[in-house]
Parts: C-alpha cells; structure tokens; sequence
C-alpha cells in the first residue's frame, strides 16, 4: 500500500469518527508537506530522546494532518498510533470551563455570583497574608467572595504549590501534604480575588461546581453534553480496562538526565473528577473541541454546544491589565519555569490563555491555548482557521526538549499548512 493511500485512509477513518494508523498522515496537506511535517516530529524524538508524540492539525471543517511516532511503552513496546490515549492533565480544564459556561446559559448559575450559593464551603474561605516570625501562617478571611469568573480566569487565590512559594511554605508550616489526588482542596487563597493571575485549583473547584447545579457527576454530566455530542468516544475521567493496549506510558526525568518509565498500569477509577486535569483523551478527540471553539460553538453535525457569544468571552481578555502565563517552579521535577511566549503579554480568556502578539513564524494573535502537565499542547488560531495539538508523556512539564518539540512542530505546520483566513 503506498503511503498515498495510507494516508488517505487514515484520515478518512478520522472523518467517519474511527482510529488511525502508526504512520503520518494528511488530507488537507500535500505528500510533501505531510513528509516534512513527518520528518520534523520522528527525528526530533529521535534527536532529543523523547519516547513517544502524537499530533495532529486542523481547520474547523478538516483534518490537515496527524502523525503518530516512537514507542507506546518506551523503546521495546509497541508503536504509538494516532489514537494512543495520553493523560491529557490540565487540557482537561477547557473542557471544564465549557461545562461551566453551559450552565450559565441555561440561567442555572451566573459568572458574577458569589460560587457559595452552590458550594457553601467557599463561603469561609481565608486568605494567606504572609507567616509571623515563627512562622506560623497568618490568615484572615476573604473580602472578594470567589466568583465563576475568578474561577475560570485563574484570578480566584487558589493557586498551585508546584507554582507557588507562599503554599509552599503554607504546607511545610502546617504538615499538609498536596498531591494530584486531592481535587478541590479547601486551602487558603494567596490572594485577594481578583487581583492577579496565578495558576491553581480553580477549575478543580469549578468541576465541583458544575456538578452541584447540574445534580450528575462530572463524568456524567461532561459526557451528556460535550464529549459524545463531539464524538469524544476516547476521552473519559474513567480509564476503560479495554482500552489499556492503547494508553501510552508515562517517564519522568532523572538527574543524570535520562528519562525513566513509570510503572505499567491500568489508572485506577478516581474518587473524585478533577475539573483541573483528570481526562484521558486522545489527538483525534481533542481537535474534535478545538474544531467546536473555531466553529463558534457548534458540532460537526450543527449540534450547538455553546452559543457563539460564549466562545467570544472565552476568546477574549478577561483579565484587563494583569499578565497570564509565566510561572516560577518551585518543584523542577514536576516542571520547569513556564514562559512558553517569551517577551510578550499574554492574557486569559475563560478557560484560555491568549496570546496578544503572534508567534514569530507561528500562530497569529489572539489565539488560544494551554498545555497539560506531561508535556501535552494544545493552540486554536481563529484568524487562520488553525488548530493544532501535540502529545508527549513525561515529566517536568516544559523540559527543555519537549518545549523544542513543540516549537519546531509550530514552524513546520505554518511553513508548510500555511495560514487560511475565512
């Protein structure tokens, strides 16, 4: 079979809702074009001995591009292929917010009010002004209560210990120990709400949230109403057992540099849904909500799952003059310090960061994106029809050589898919 017709079947079965094979593969692009985009993705993880990526490029009507290459469990398992499944972490939390933002549609919640109408518990939250000299910390209680909208901008207090010296030193003072099993963990905000940006559990909480207005659990509710109107057959808070020859391995960065596997097994069911970052999805699944945000709203079939009043708030600054985006590590095994646009000032919609200046060679500005903690990433260029998402699996986040991955494959979709404004 030539690798014409590879790849035409590839997406072909990509356009009918089915799974791909292990080989690069293009409809919207030439041969040419899918090699080159090929050759950046196999010898960059070859070159910087990353084990495994998936990626794949979209418009809001097409697939222009997947491509699947390395290992699924390091250098002596399987092949990835363009449907693997990754732990896709904090890419889950645009989907959250759009849960959220359904609901205020519906006139359920609103974005201004007080989330303690619907999560008492928030009502006594206290903010952390600082430690005394003996280091005890020093807190008083919020003057700004929590709204949706500090929720779905990062505004809200609620931030990251990975991020954060002040809950750094919060936890070390009070023995508490944070992991990623704690969803929605009631801890003192850093700040004021409102007053600046900080990355953290504020879409743990929003998924709590969604939940208490709309009565279902968030996997029942996120499957009702956006995953299967998608055709987001693969993207789930519950890891099926049938599906485990799929899920690709995490590693973690050693200090002598080298990347070591995690152990092989099947992700227990959670007890909890986390909001903030608890999907499994894949490639194909996650352009398919990246395609619904550049269609303004709707499903491949006209299904409405936002109105496009909703993705405009989503695509806008929300945030005023308050800068988005960089983060200081306080925890170098987990992640690097993030600065992915150097230079720049970048904002936050709800539930996106968006870049008010392009990419030099890339996506154009106002352009939405995030990332999620084992070096997956995702960007939706509205002004050139583009969307696109990239797939790693290991620690830190934005390690040097997963960053690079990513920057080469921006330059080679734009060089090569060029820009189309509709």
């Amino acid at each position: 079979m030539s690798l014409t017709t590879r790849r035409e079947f590839t997406l072909g079965a990509l356009a009918l809702g089915g799974t791909a094979a292990t080989w690069g593969a293009s409809a919207g692009a030439s041969n040419a074009s899918a090699g080159a985009i090929d050759q950046v993705l196999s010898k960059g993880i070859a070159r910087r001995k990353i084990p495994a990526v998936t990626a794949m490029v979209a418009s809001r009507d097409r697939i222009l591009y997947a491509g699947a290459f390395g290992k699924r469990d390091f250098t002596s398992g399987p092949d990835v292929t363009i449907d693997s499944i990754f732990a896709i972490a904090s890419m889950t939390k645009a989907i959250t917010s759009t849960a959220a933002l359904q609901l205020v549609e519906q006139g359920k919640m609103t974005l201004e009010e007080p989330v303690s109408r619907h999560l008492p518990e928030l009502a006594g939250a206290q903010v952390l002004e600082g430690f005394d000299a003996a280091g005890k910390p020093k807190l008083r209680p919020v003057r700004t209560p929590i709204t949706l909208k500090h929720l779905l901008t990062h505004t809200s207090g609620f931030c990251y210990d990975v991020w954060s010296p002040e809950m750094t030193q919060w936890e070390q003072a009070t023995g508490t120990t944070l992991n990623p099993a704690n969803v929605a963990p009631l801890v003192p905000l850093v700040f004021e709400p409102g007053t600046r940006w900080q990355y953290g559990y504020s879409l743990d909480w929003t998924g709590r949230l969604v939940e208490a207005v709309s009565g279902l659990s968030l996997e029942e509710y996120m499957q009702r109403t956006i995953l299967r109107p998608l055709g987001m057959t693969d993207t789930t808070f519950v890891f099926p057992e049938g599906k485990f020859d799929r899920l690709v391995t995490g590693a973690s960065r050693q200090a002598t540099g080298e990347l070591a596997p995690n152990a092989r097994a099947l992700p227990p069911r959670p007890a909890a849904f986390n909001g903030g970052g608890g999907l499994y999805s894949t490639c194909g699944d996650y352009v398919k909500f990246m395609q619904m945000i550049l269609r303004r709203g709707t499903a491949a079939d006209g299904a409405r799952i936002l109105r496009a009043d909703t993705v405009a708030r989503m695509s806008s600054n929300q945030i005023g003059a308050l800068a988005a985006g960089r983060l200081e590590t306080q925890r170098p095994a987990v992640s690097a310090d993030v600065d992915l646009h150097p230079d720049a000032p970048d904002r936050w919609g709800l539930g996106f960061l968006i870049n008010e200046v392009g990419y030099p060679g890339g996506r154009a500005a106002g352009s939405l994106a995030w990332a999620g903690i084992f070096n997956t990433f995702y960007w939706i260029d509205p002004r050139s029809d583009r969307c696109a998402v990239i797939m790693m699996q290991f620690l830190p986040f934005v390690d040097e050589q997963a960053v690079g991955l990513l920057h080469d494959f921006e330059q080679v979709v734009y060089a090569r898919l060029g820009r189309f404004k509709r």
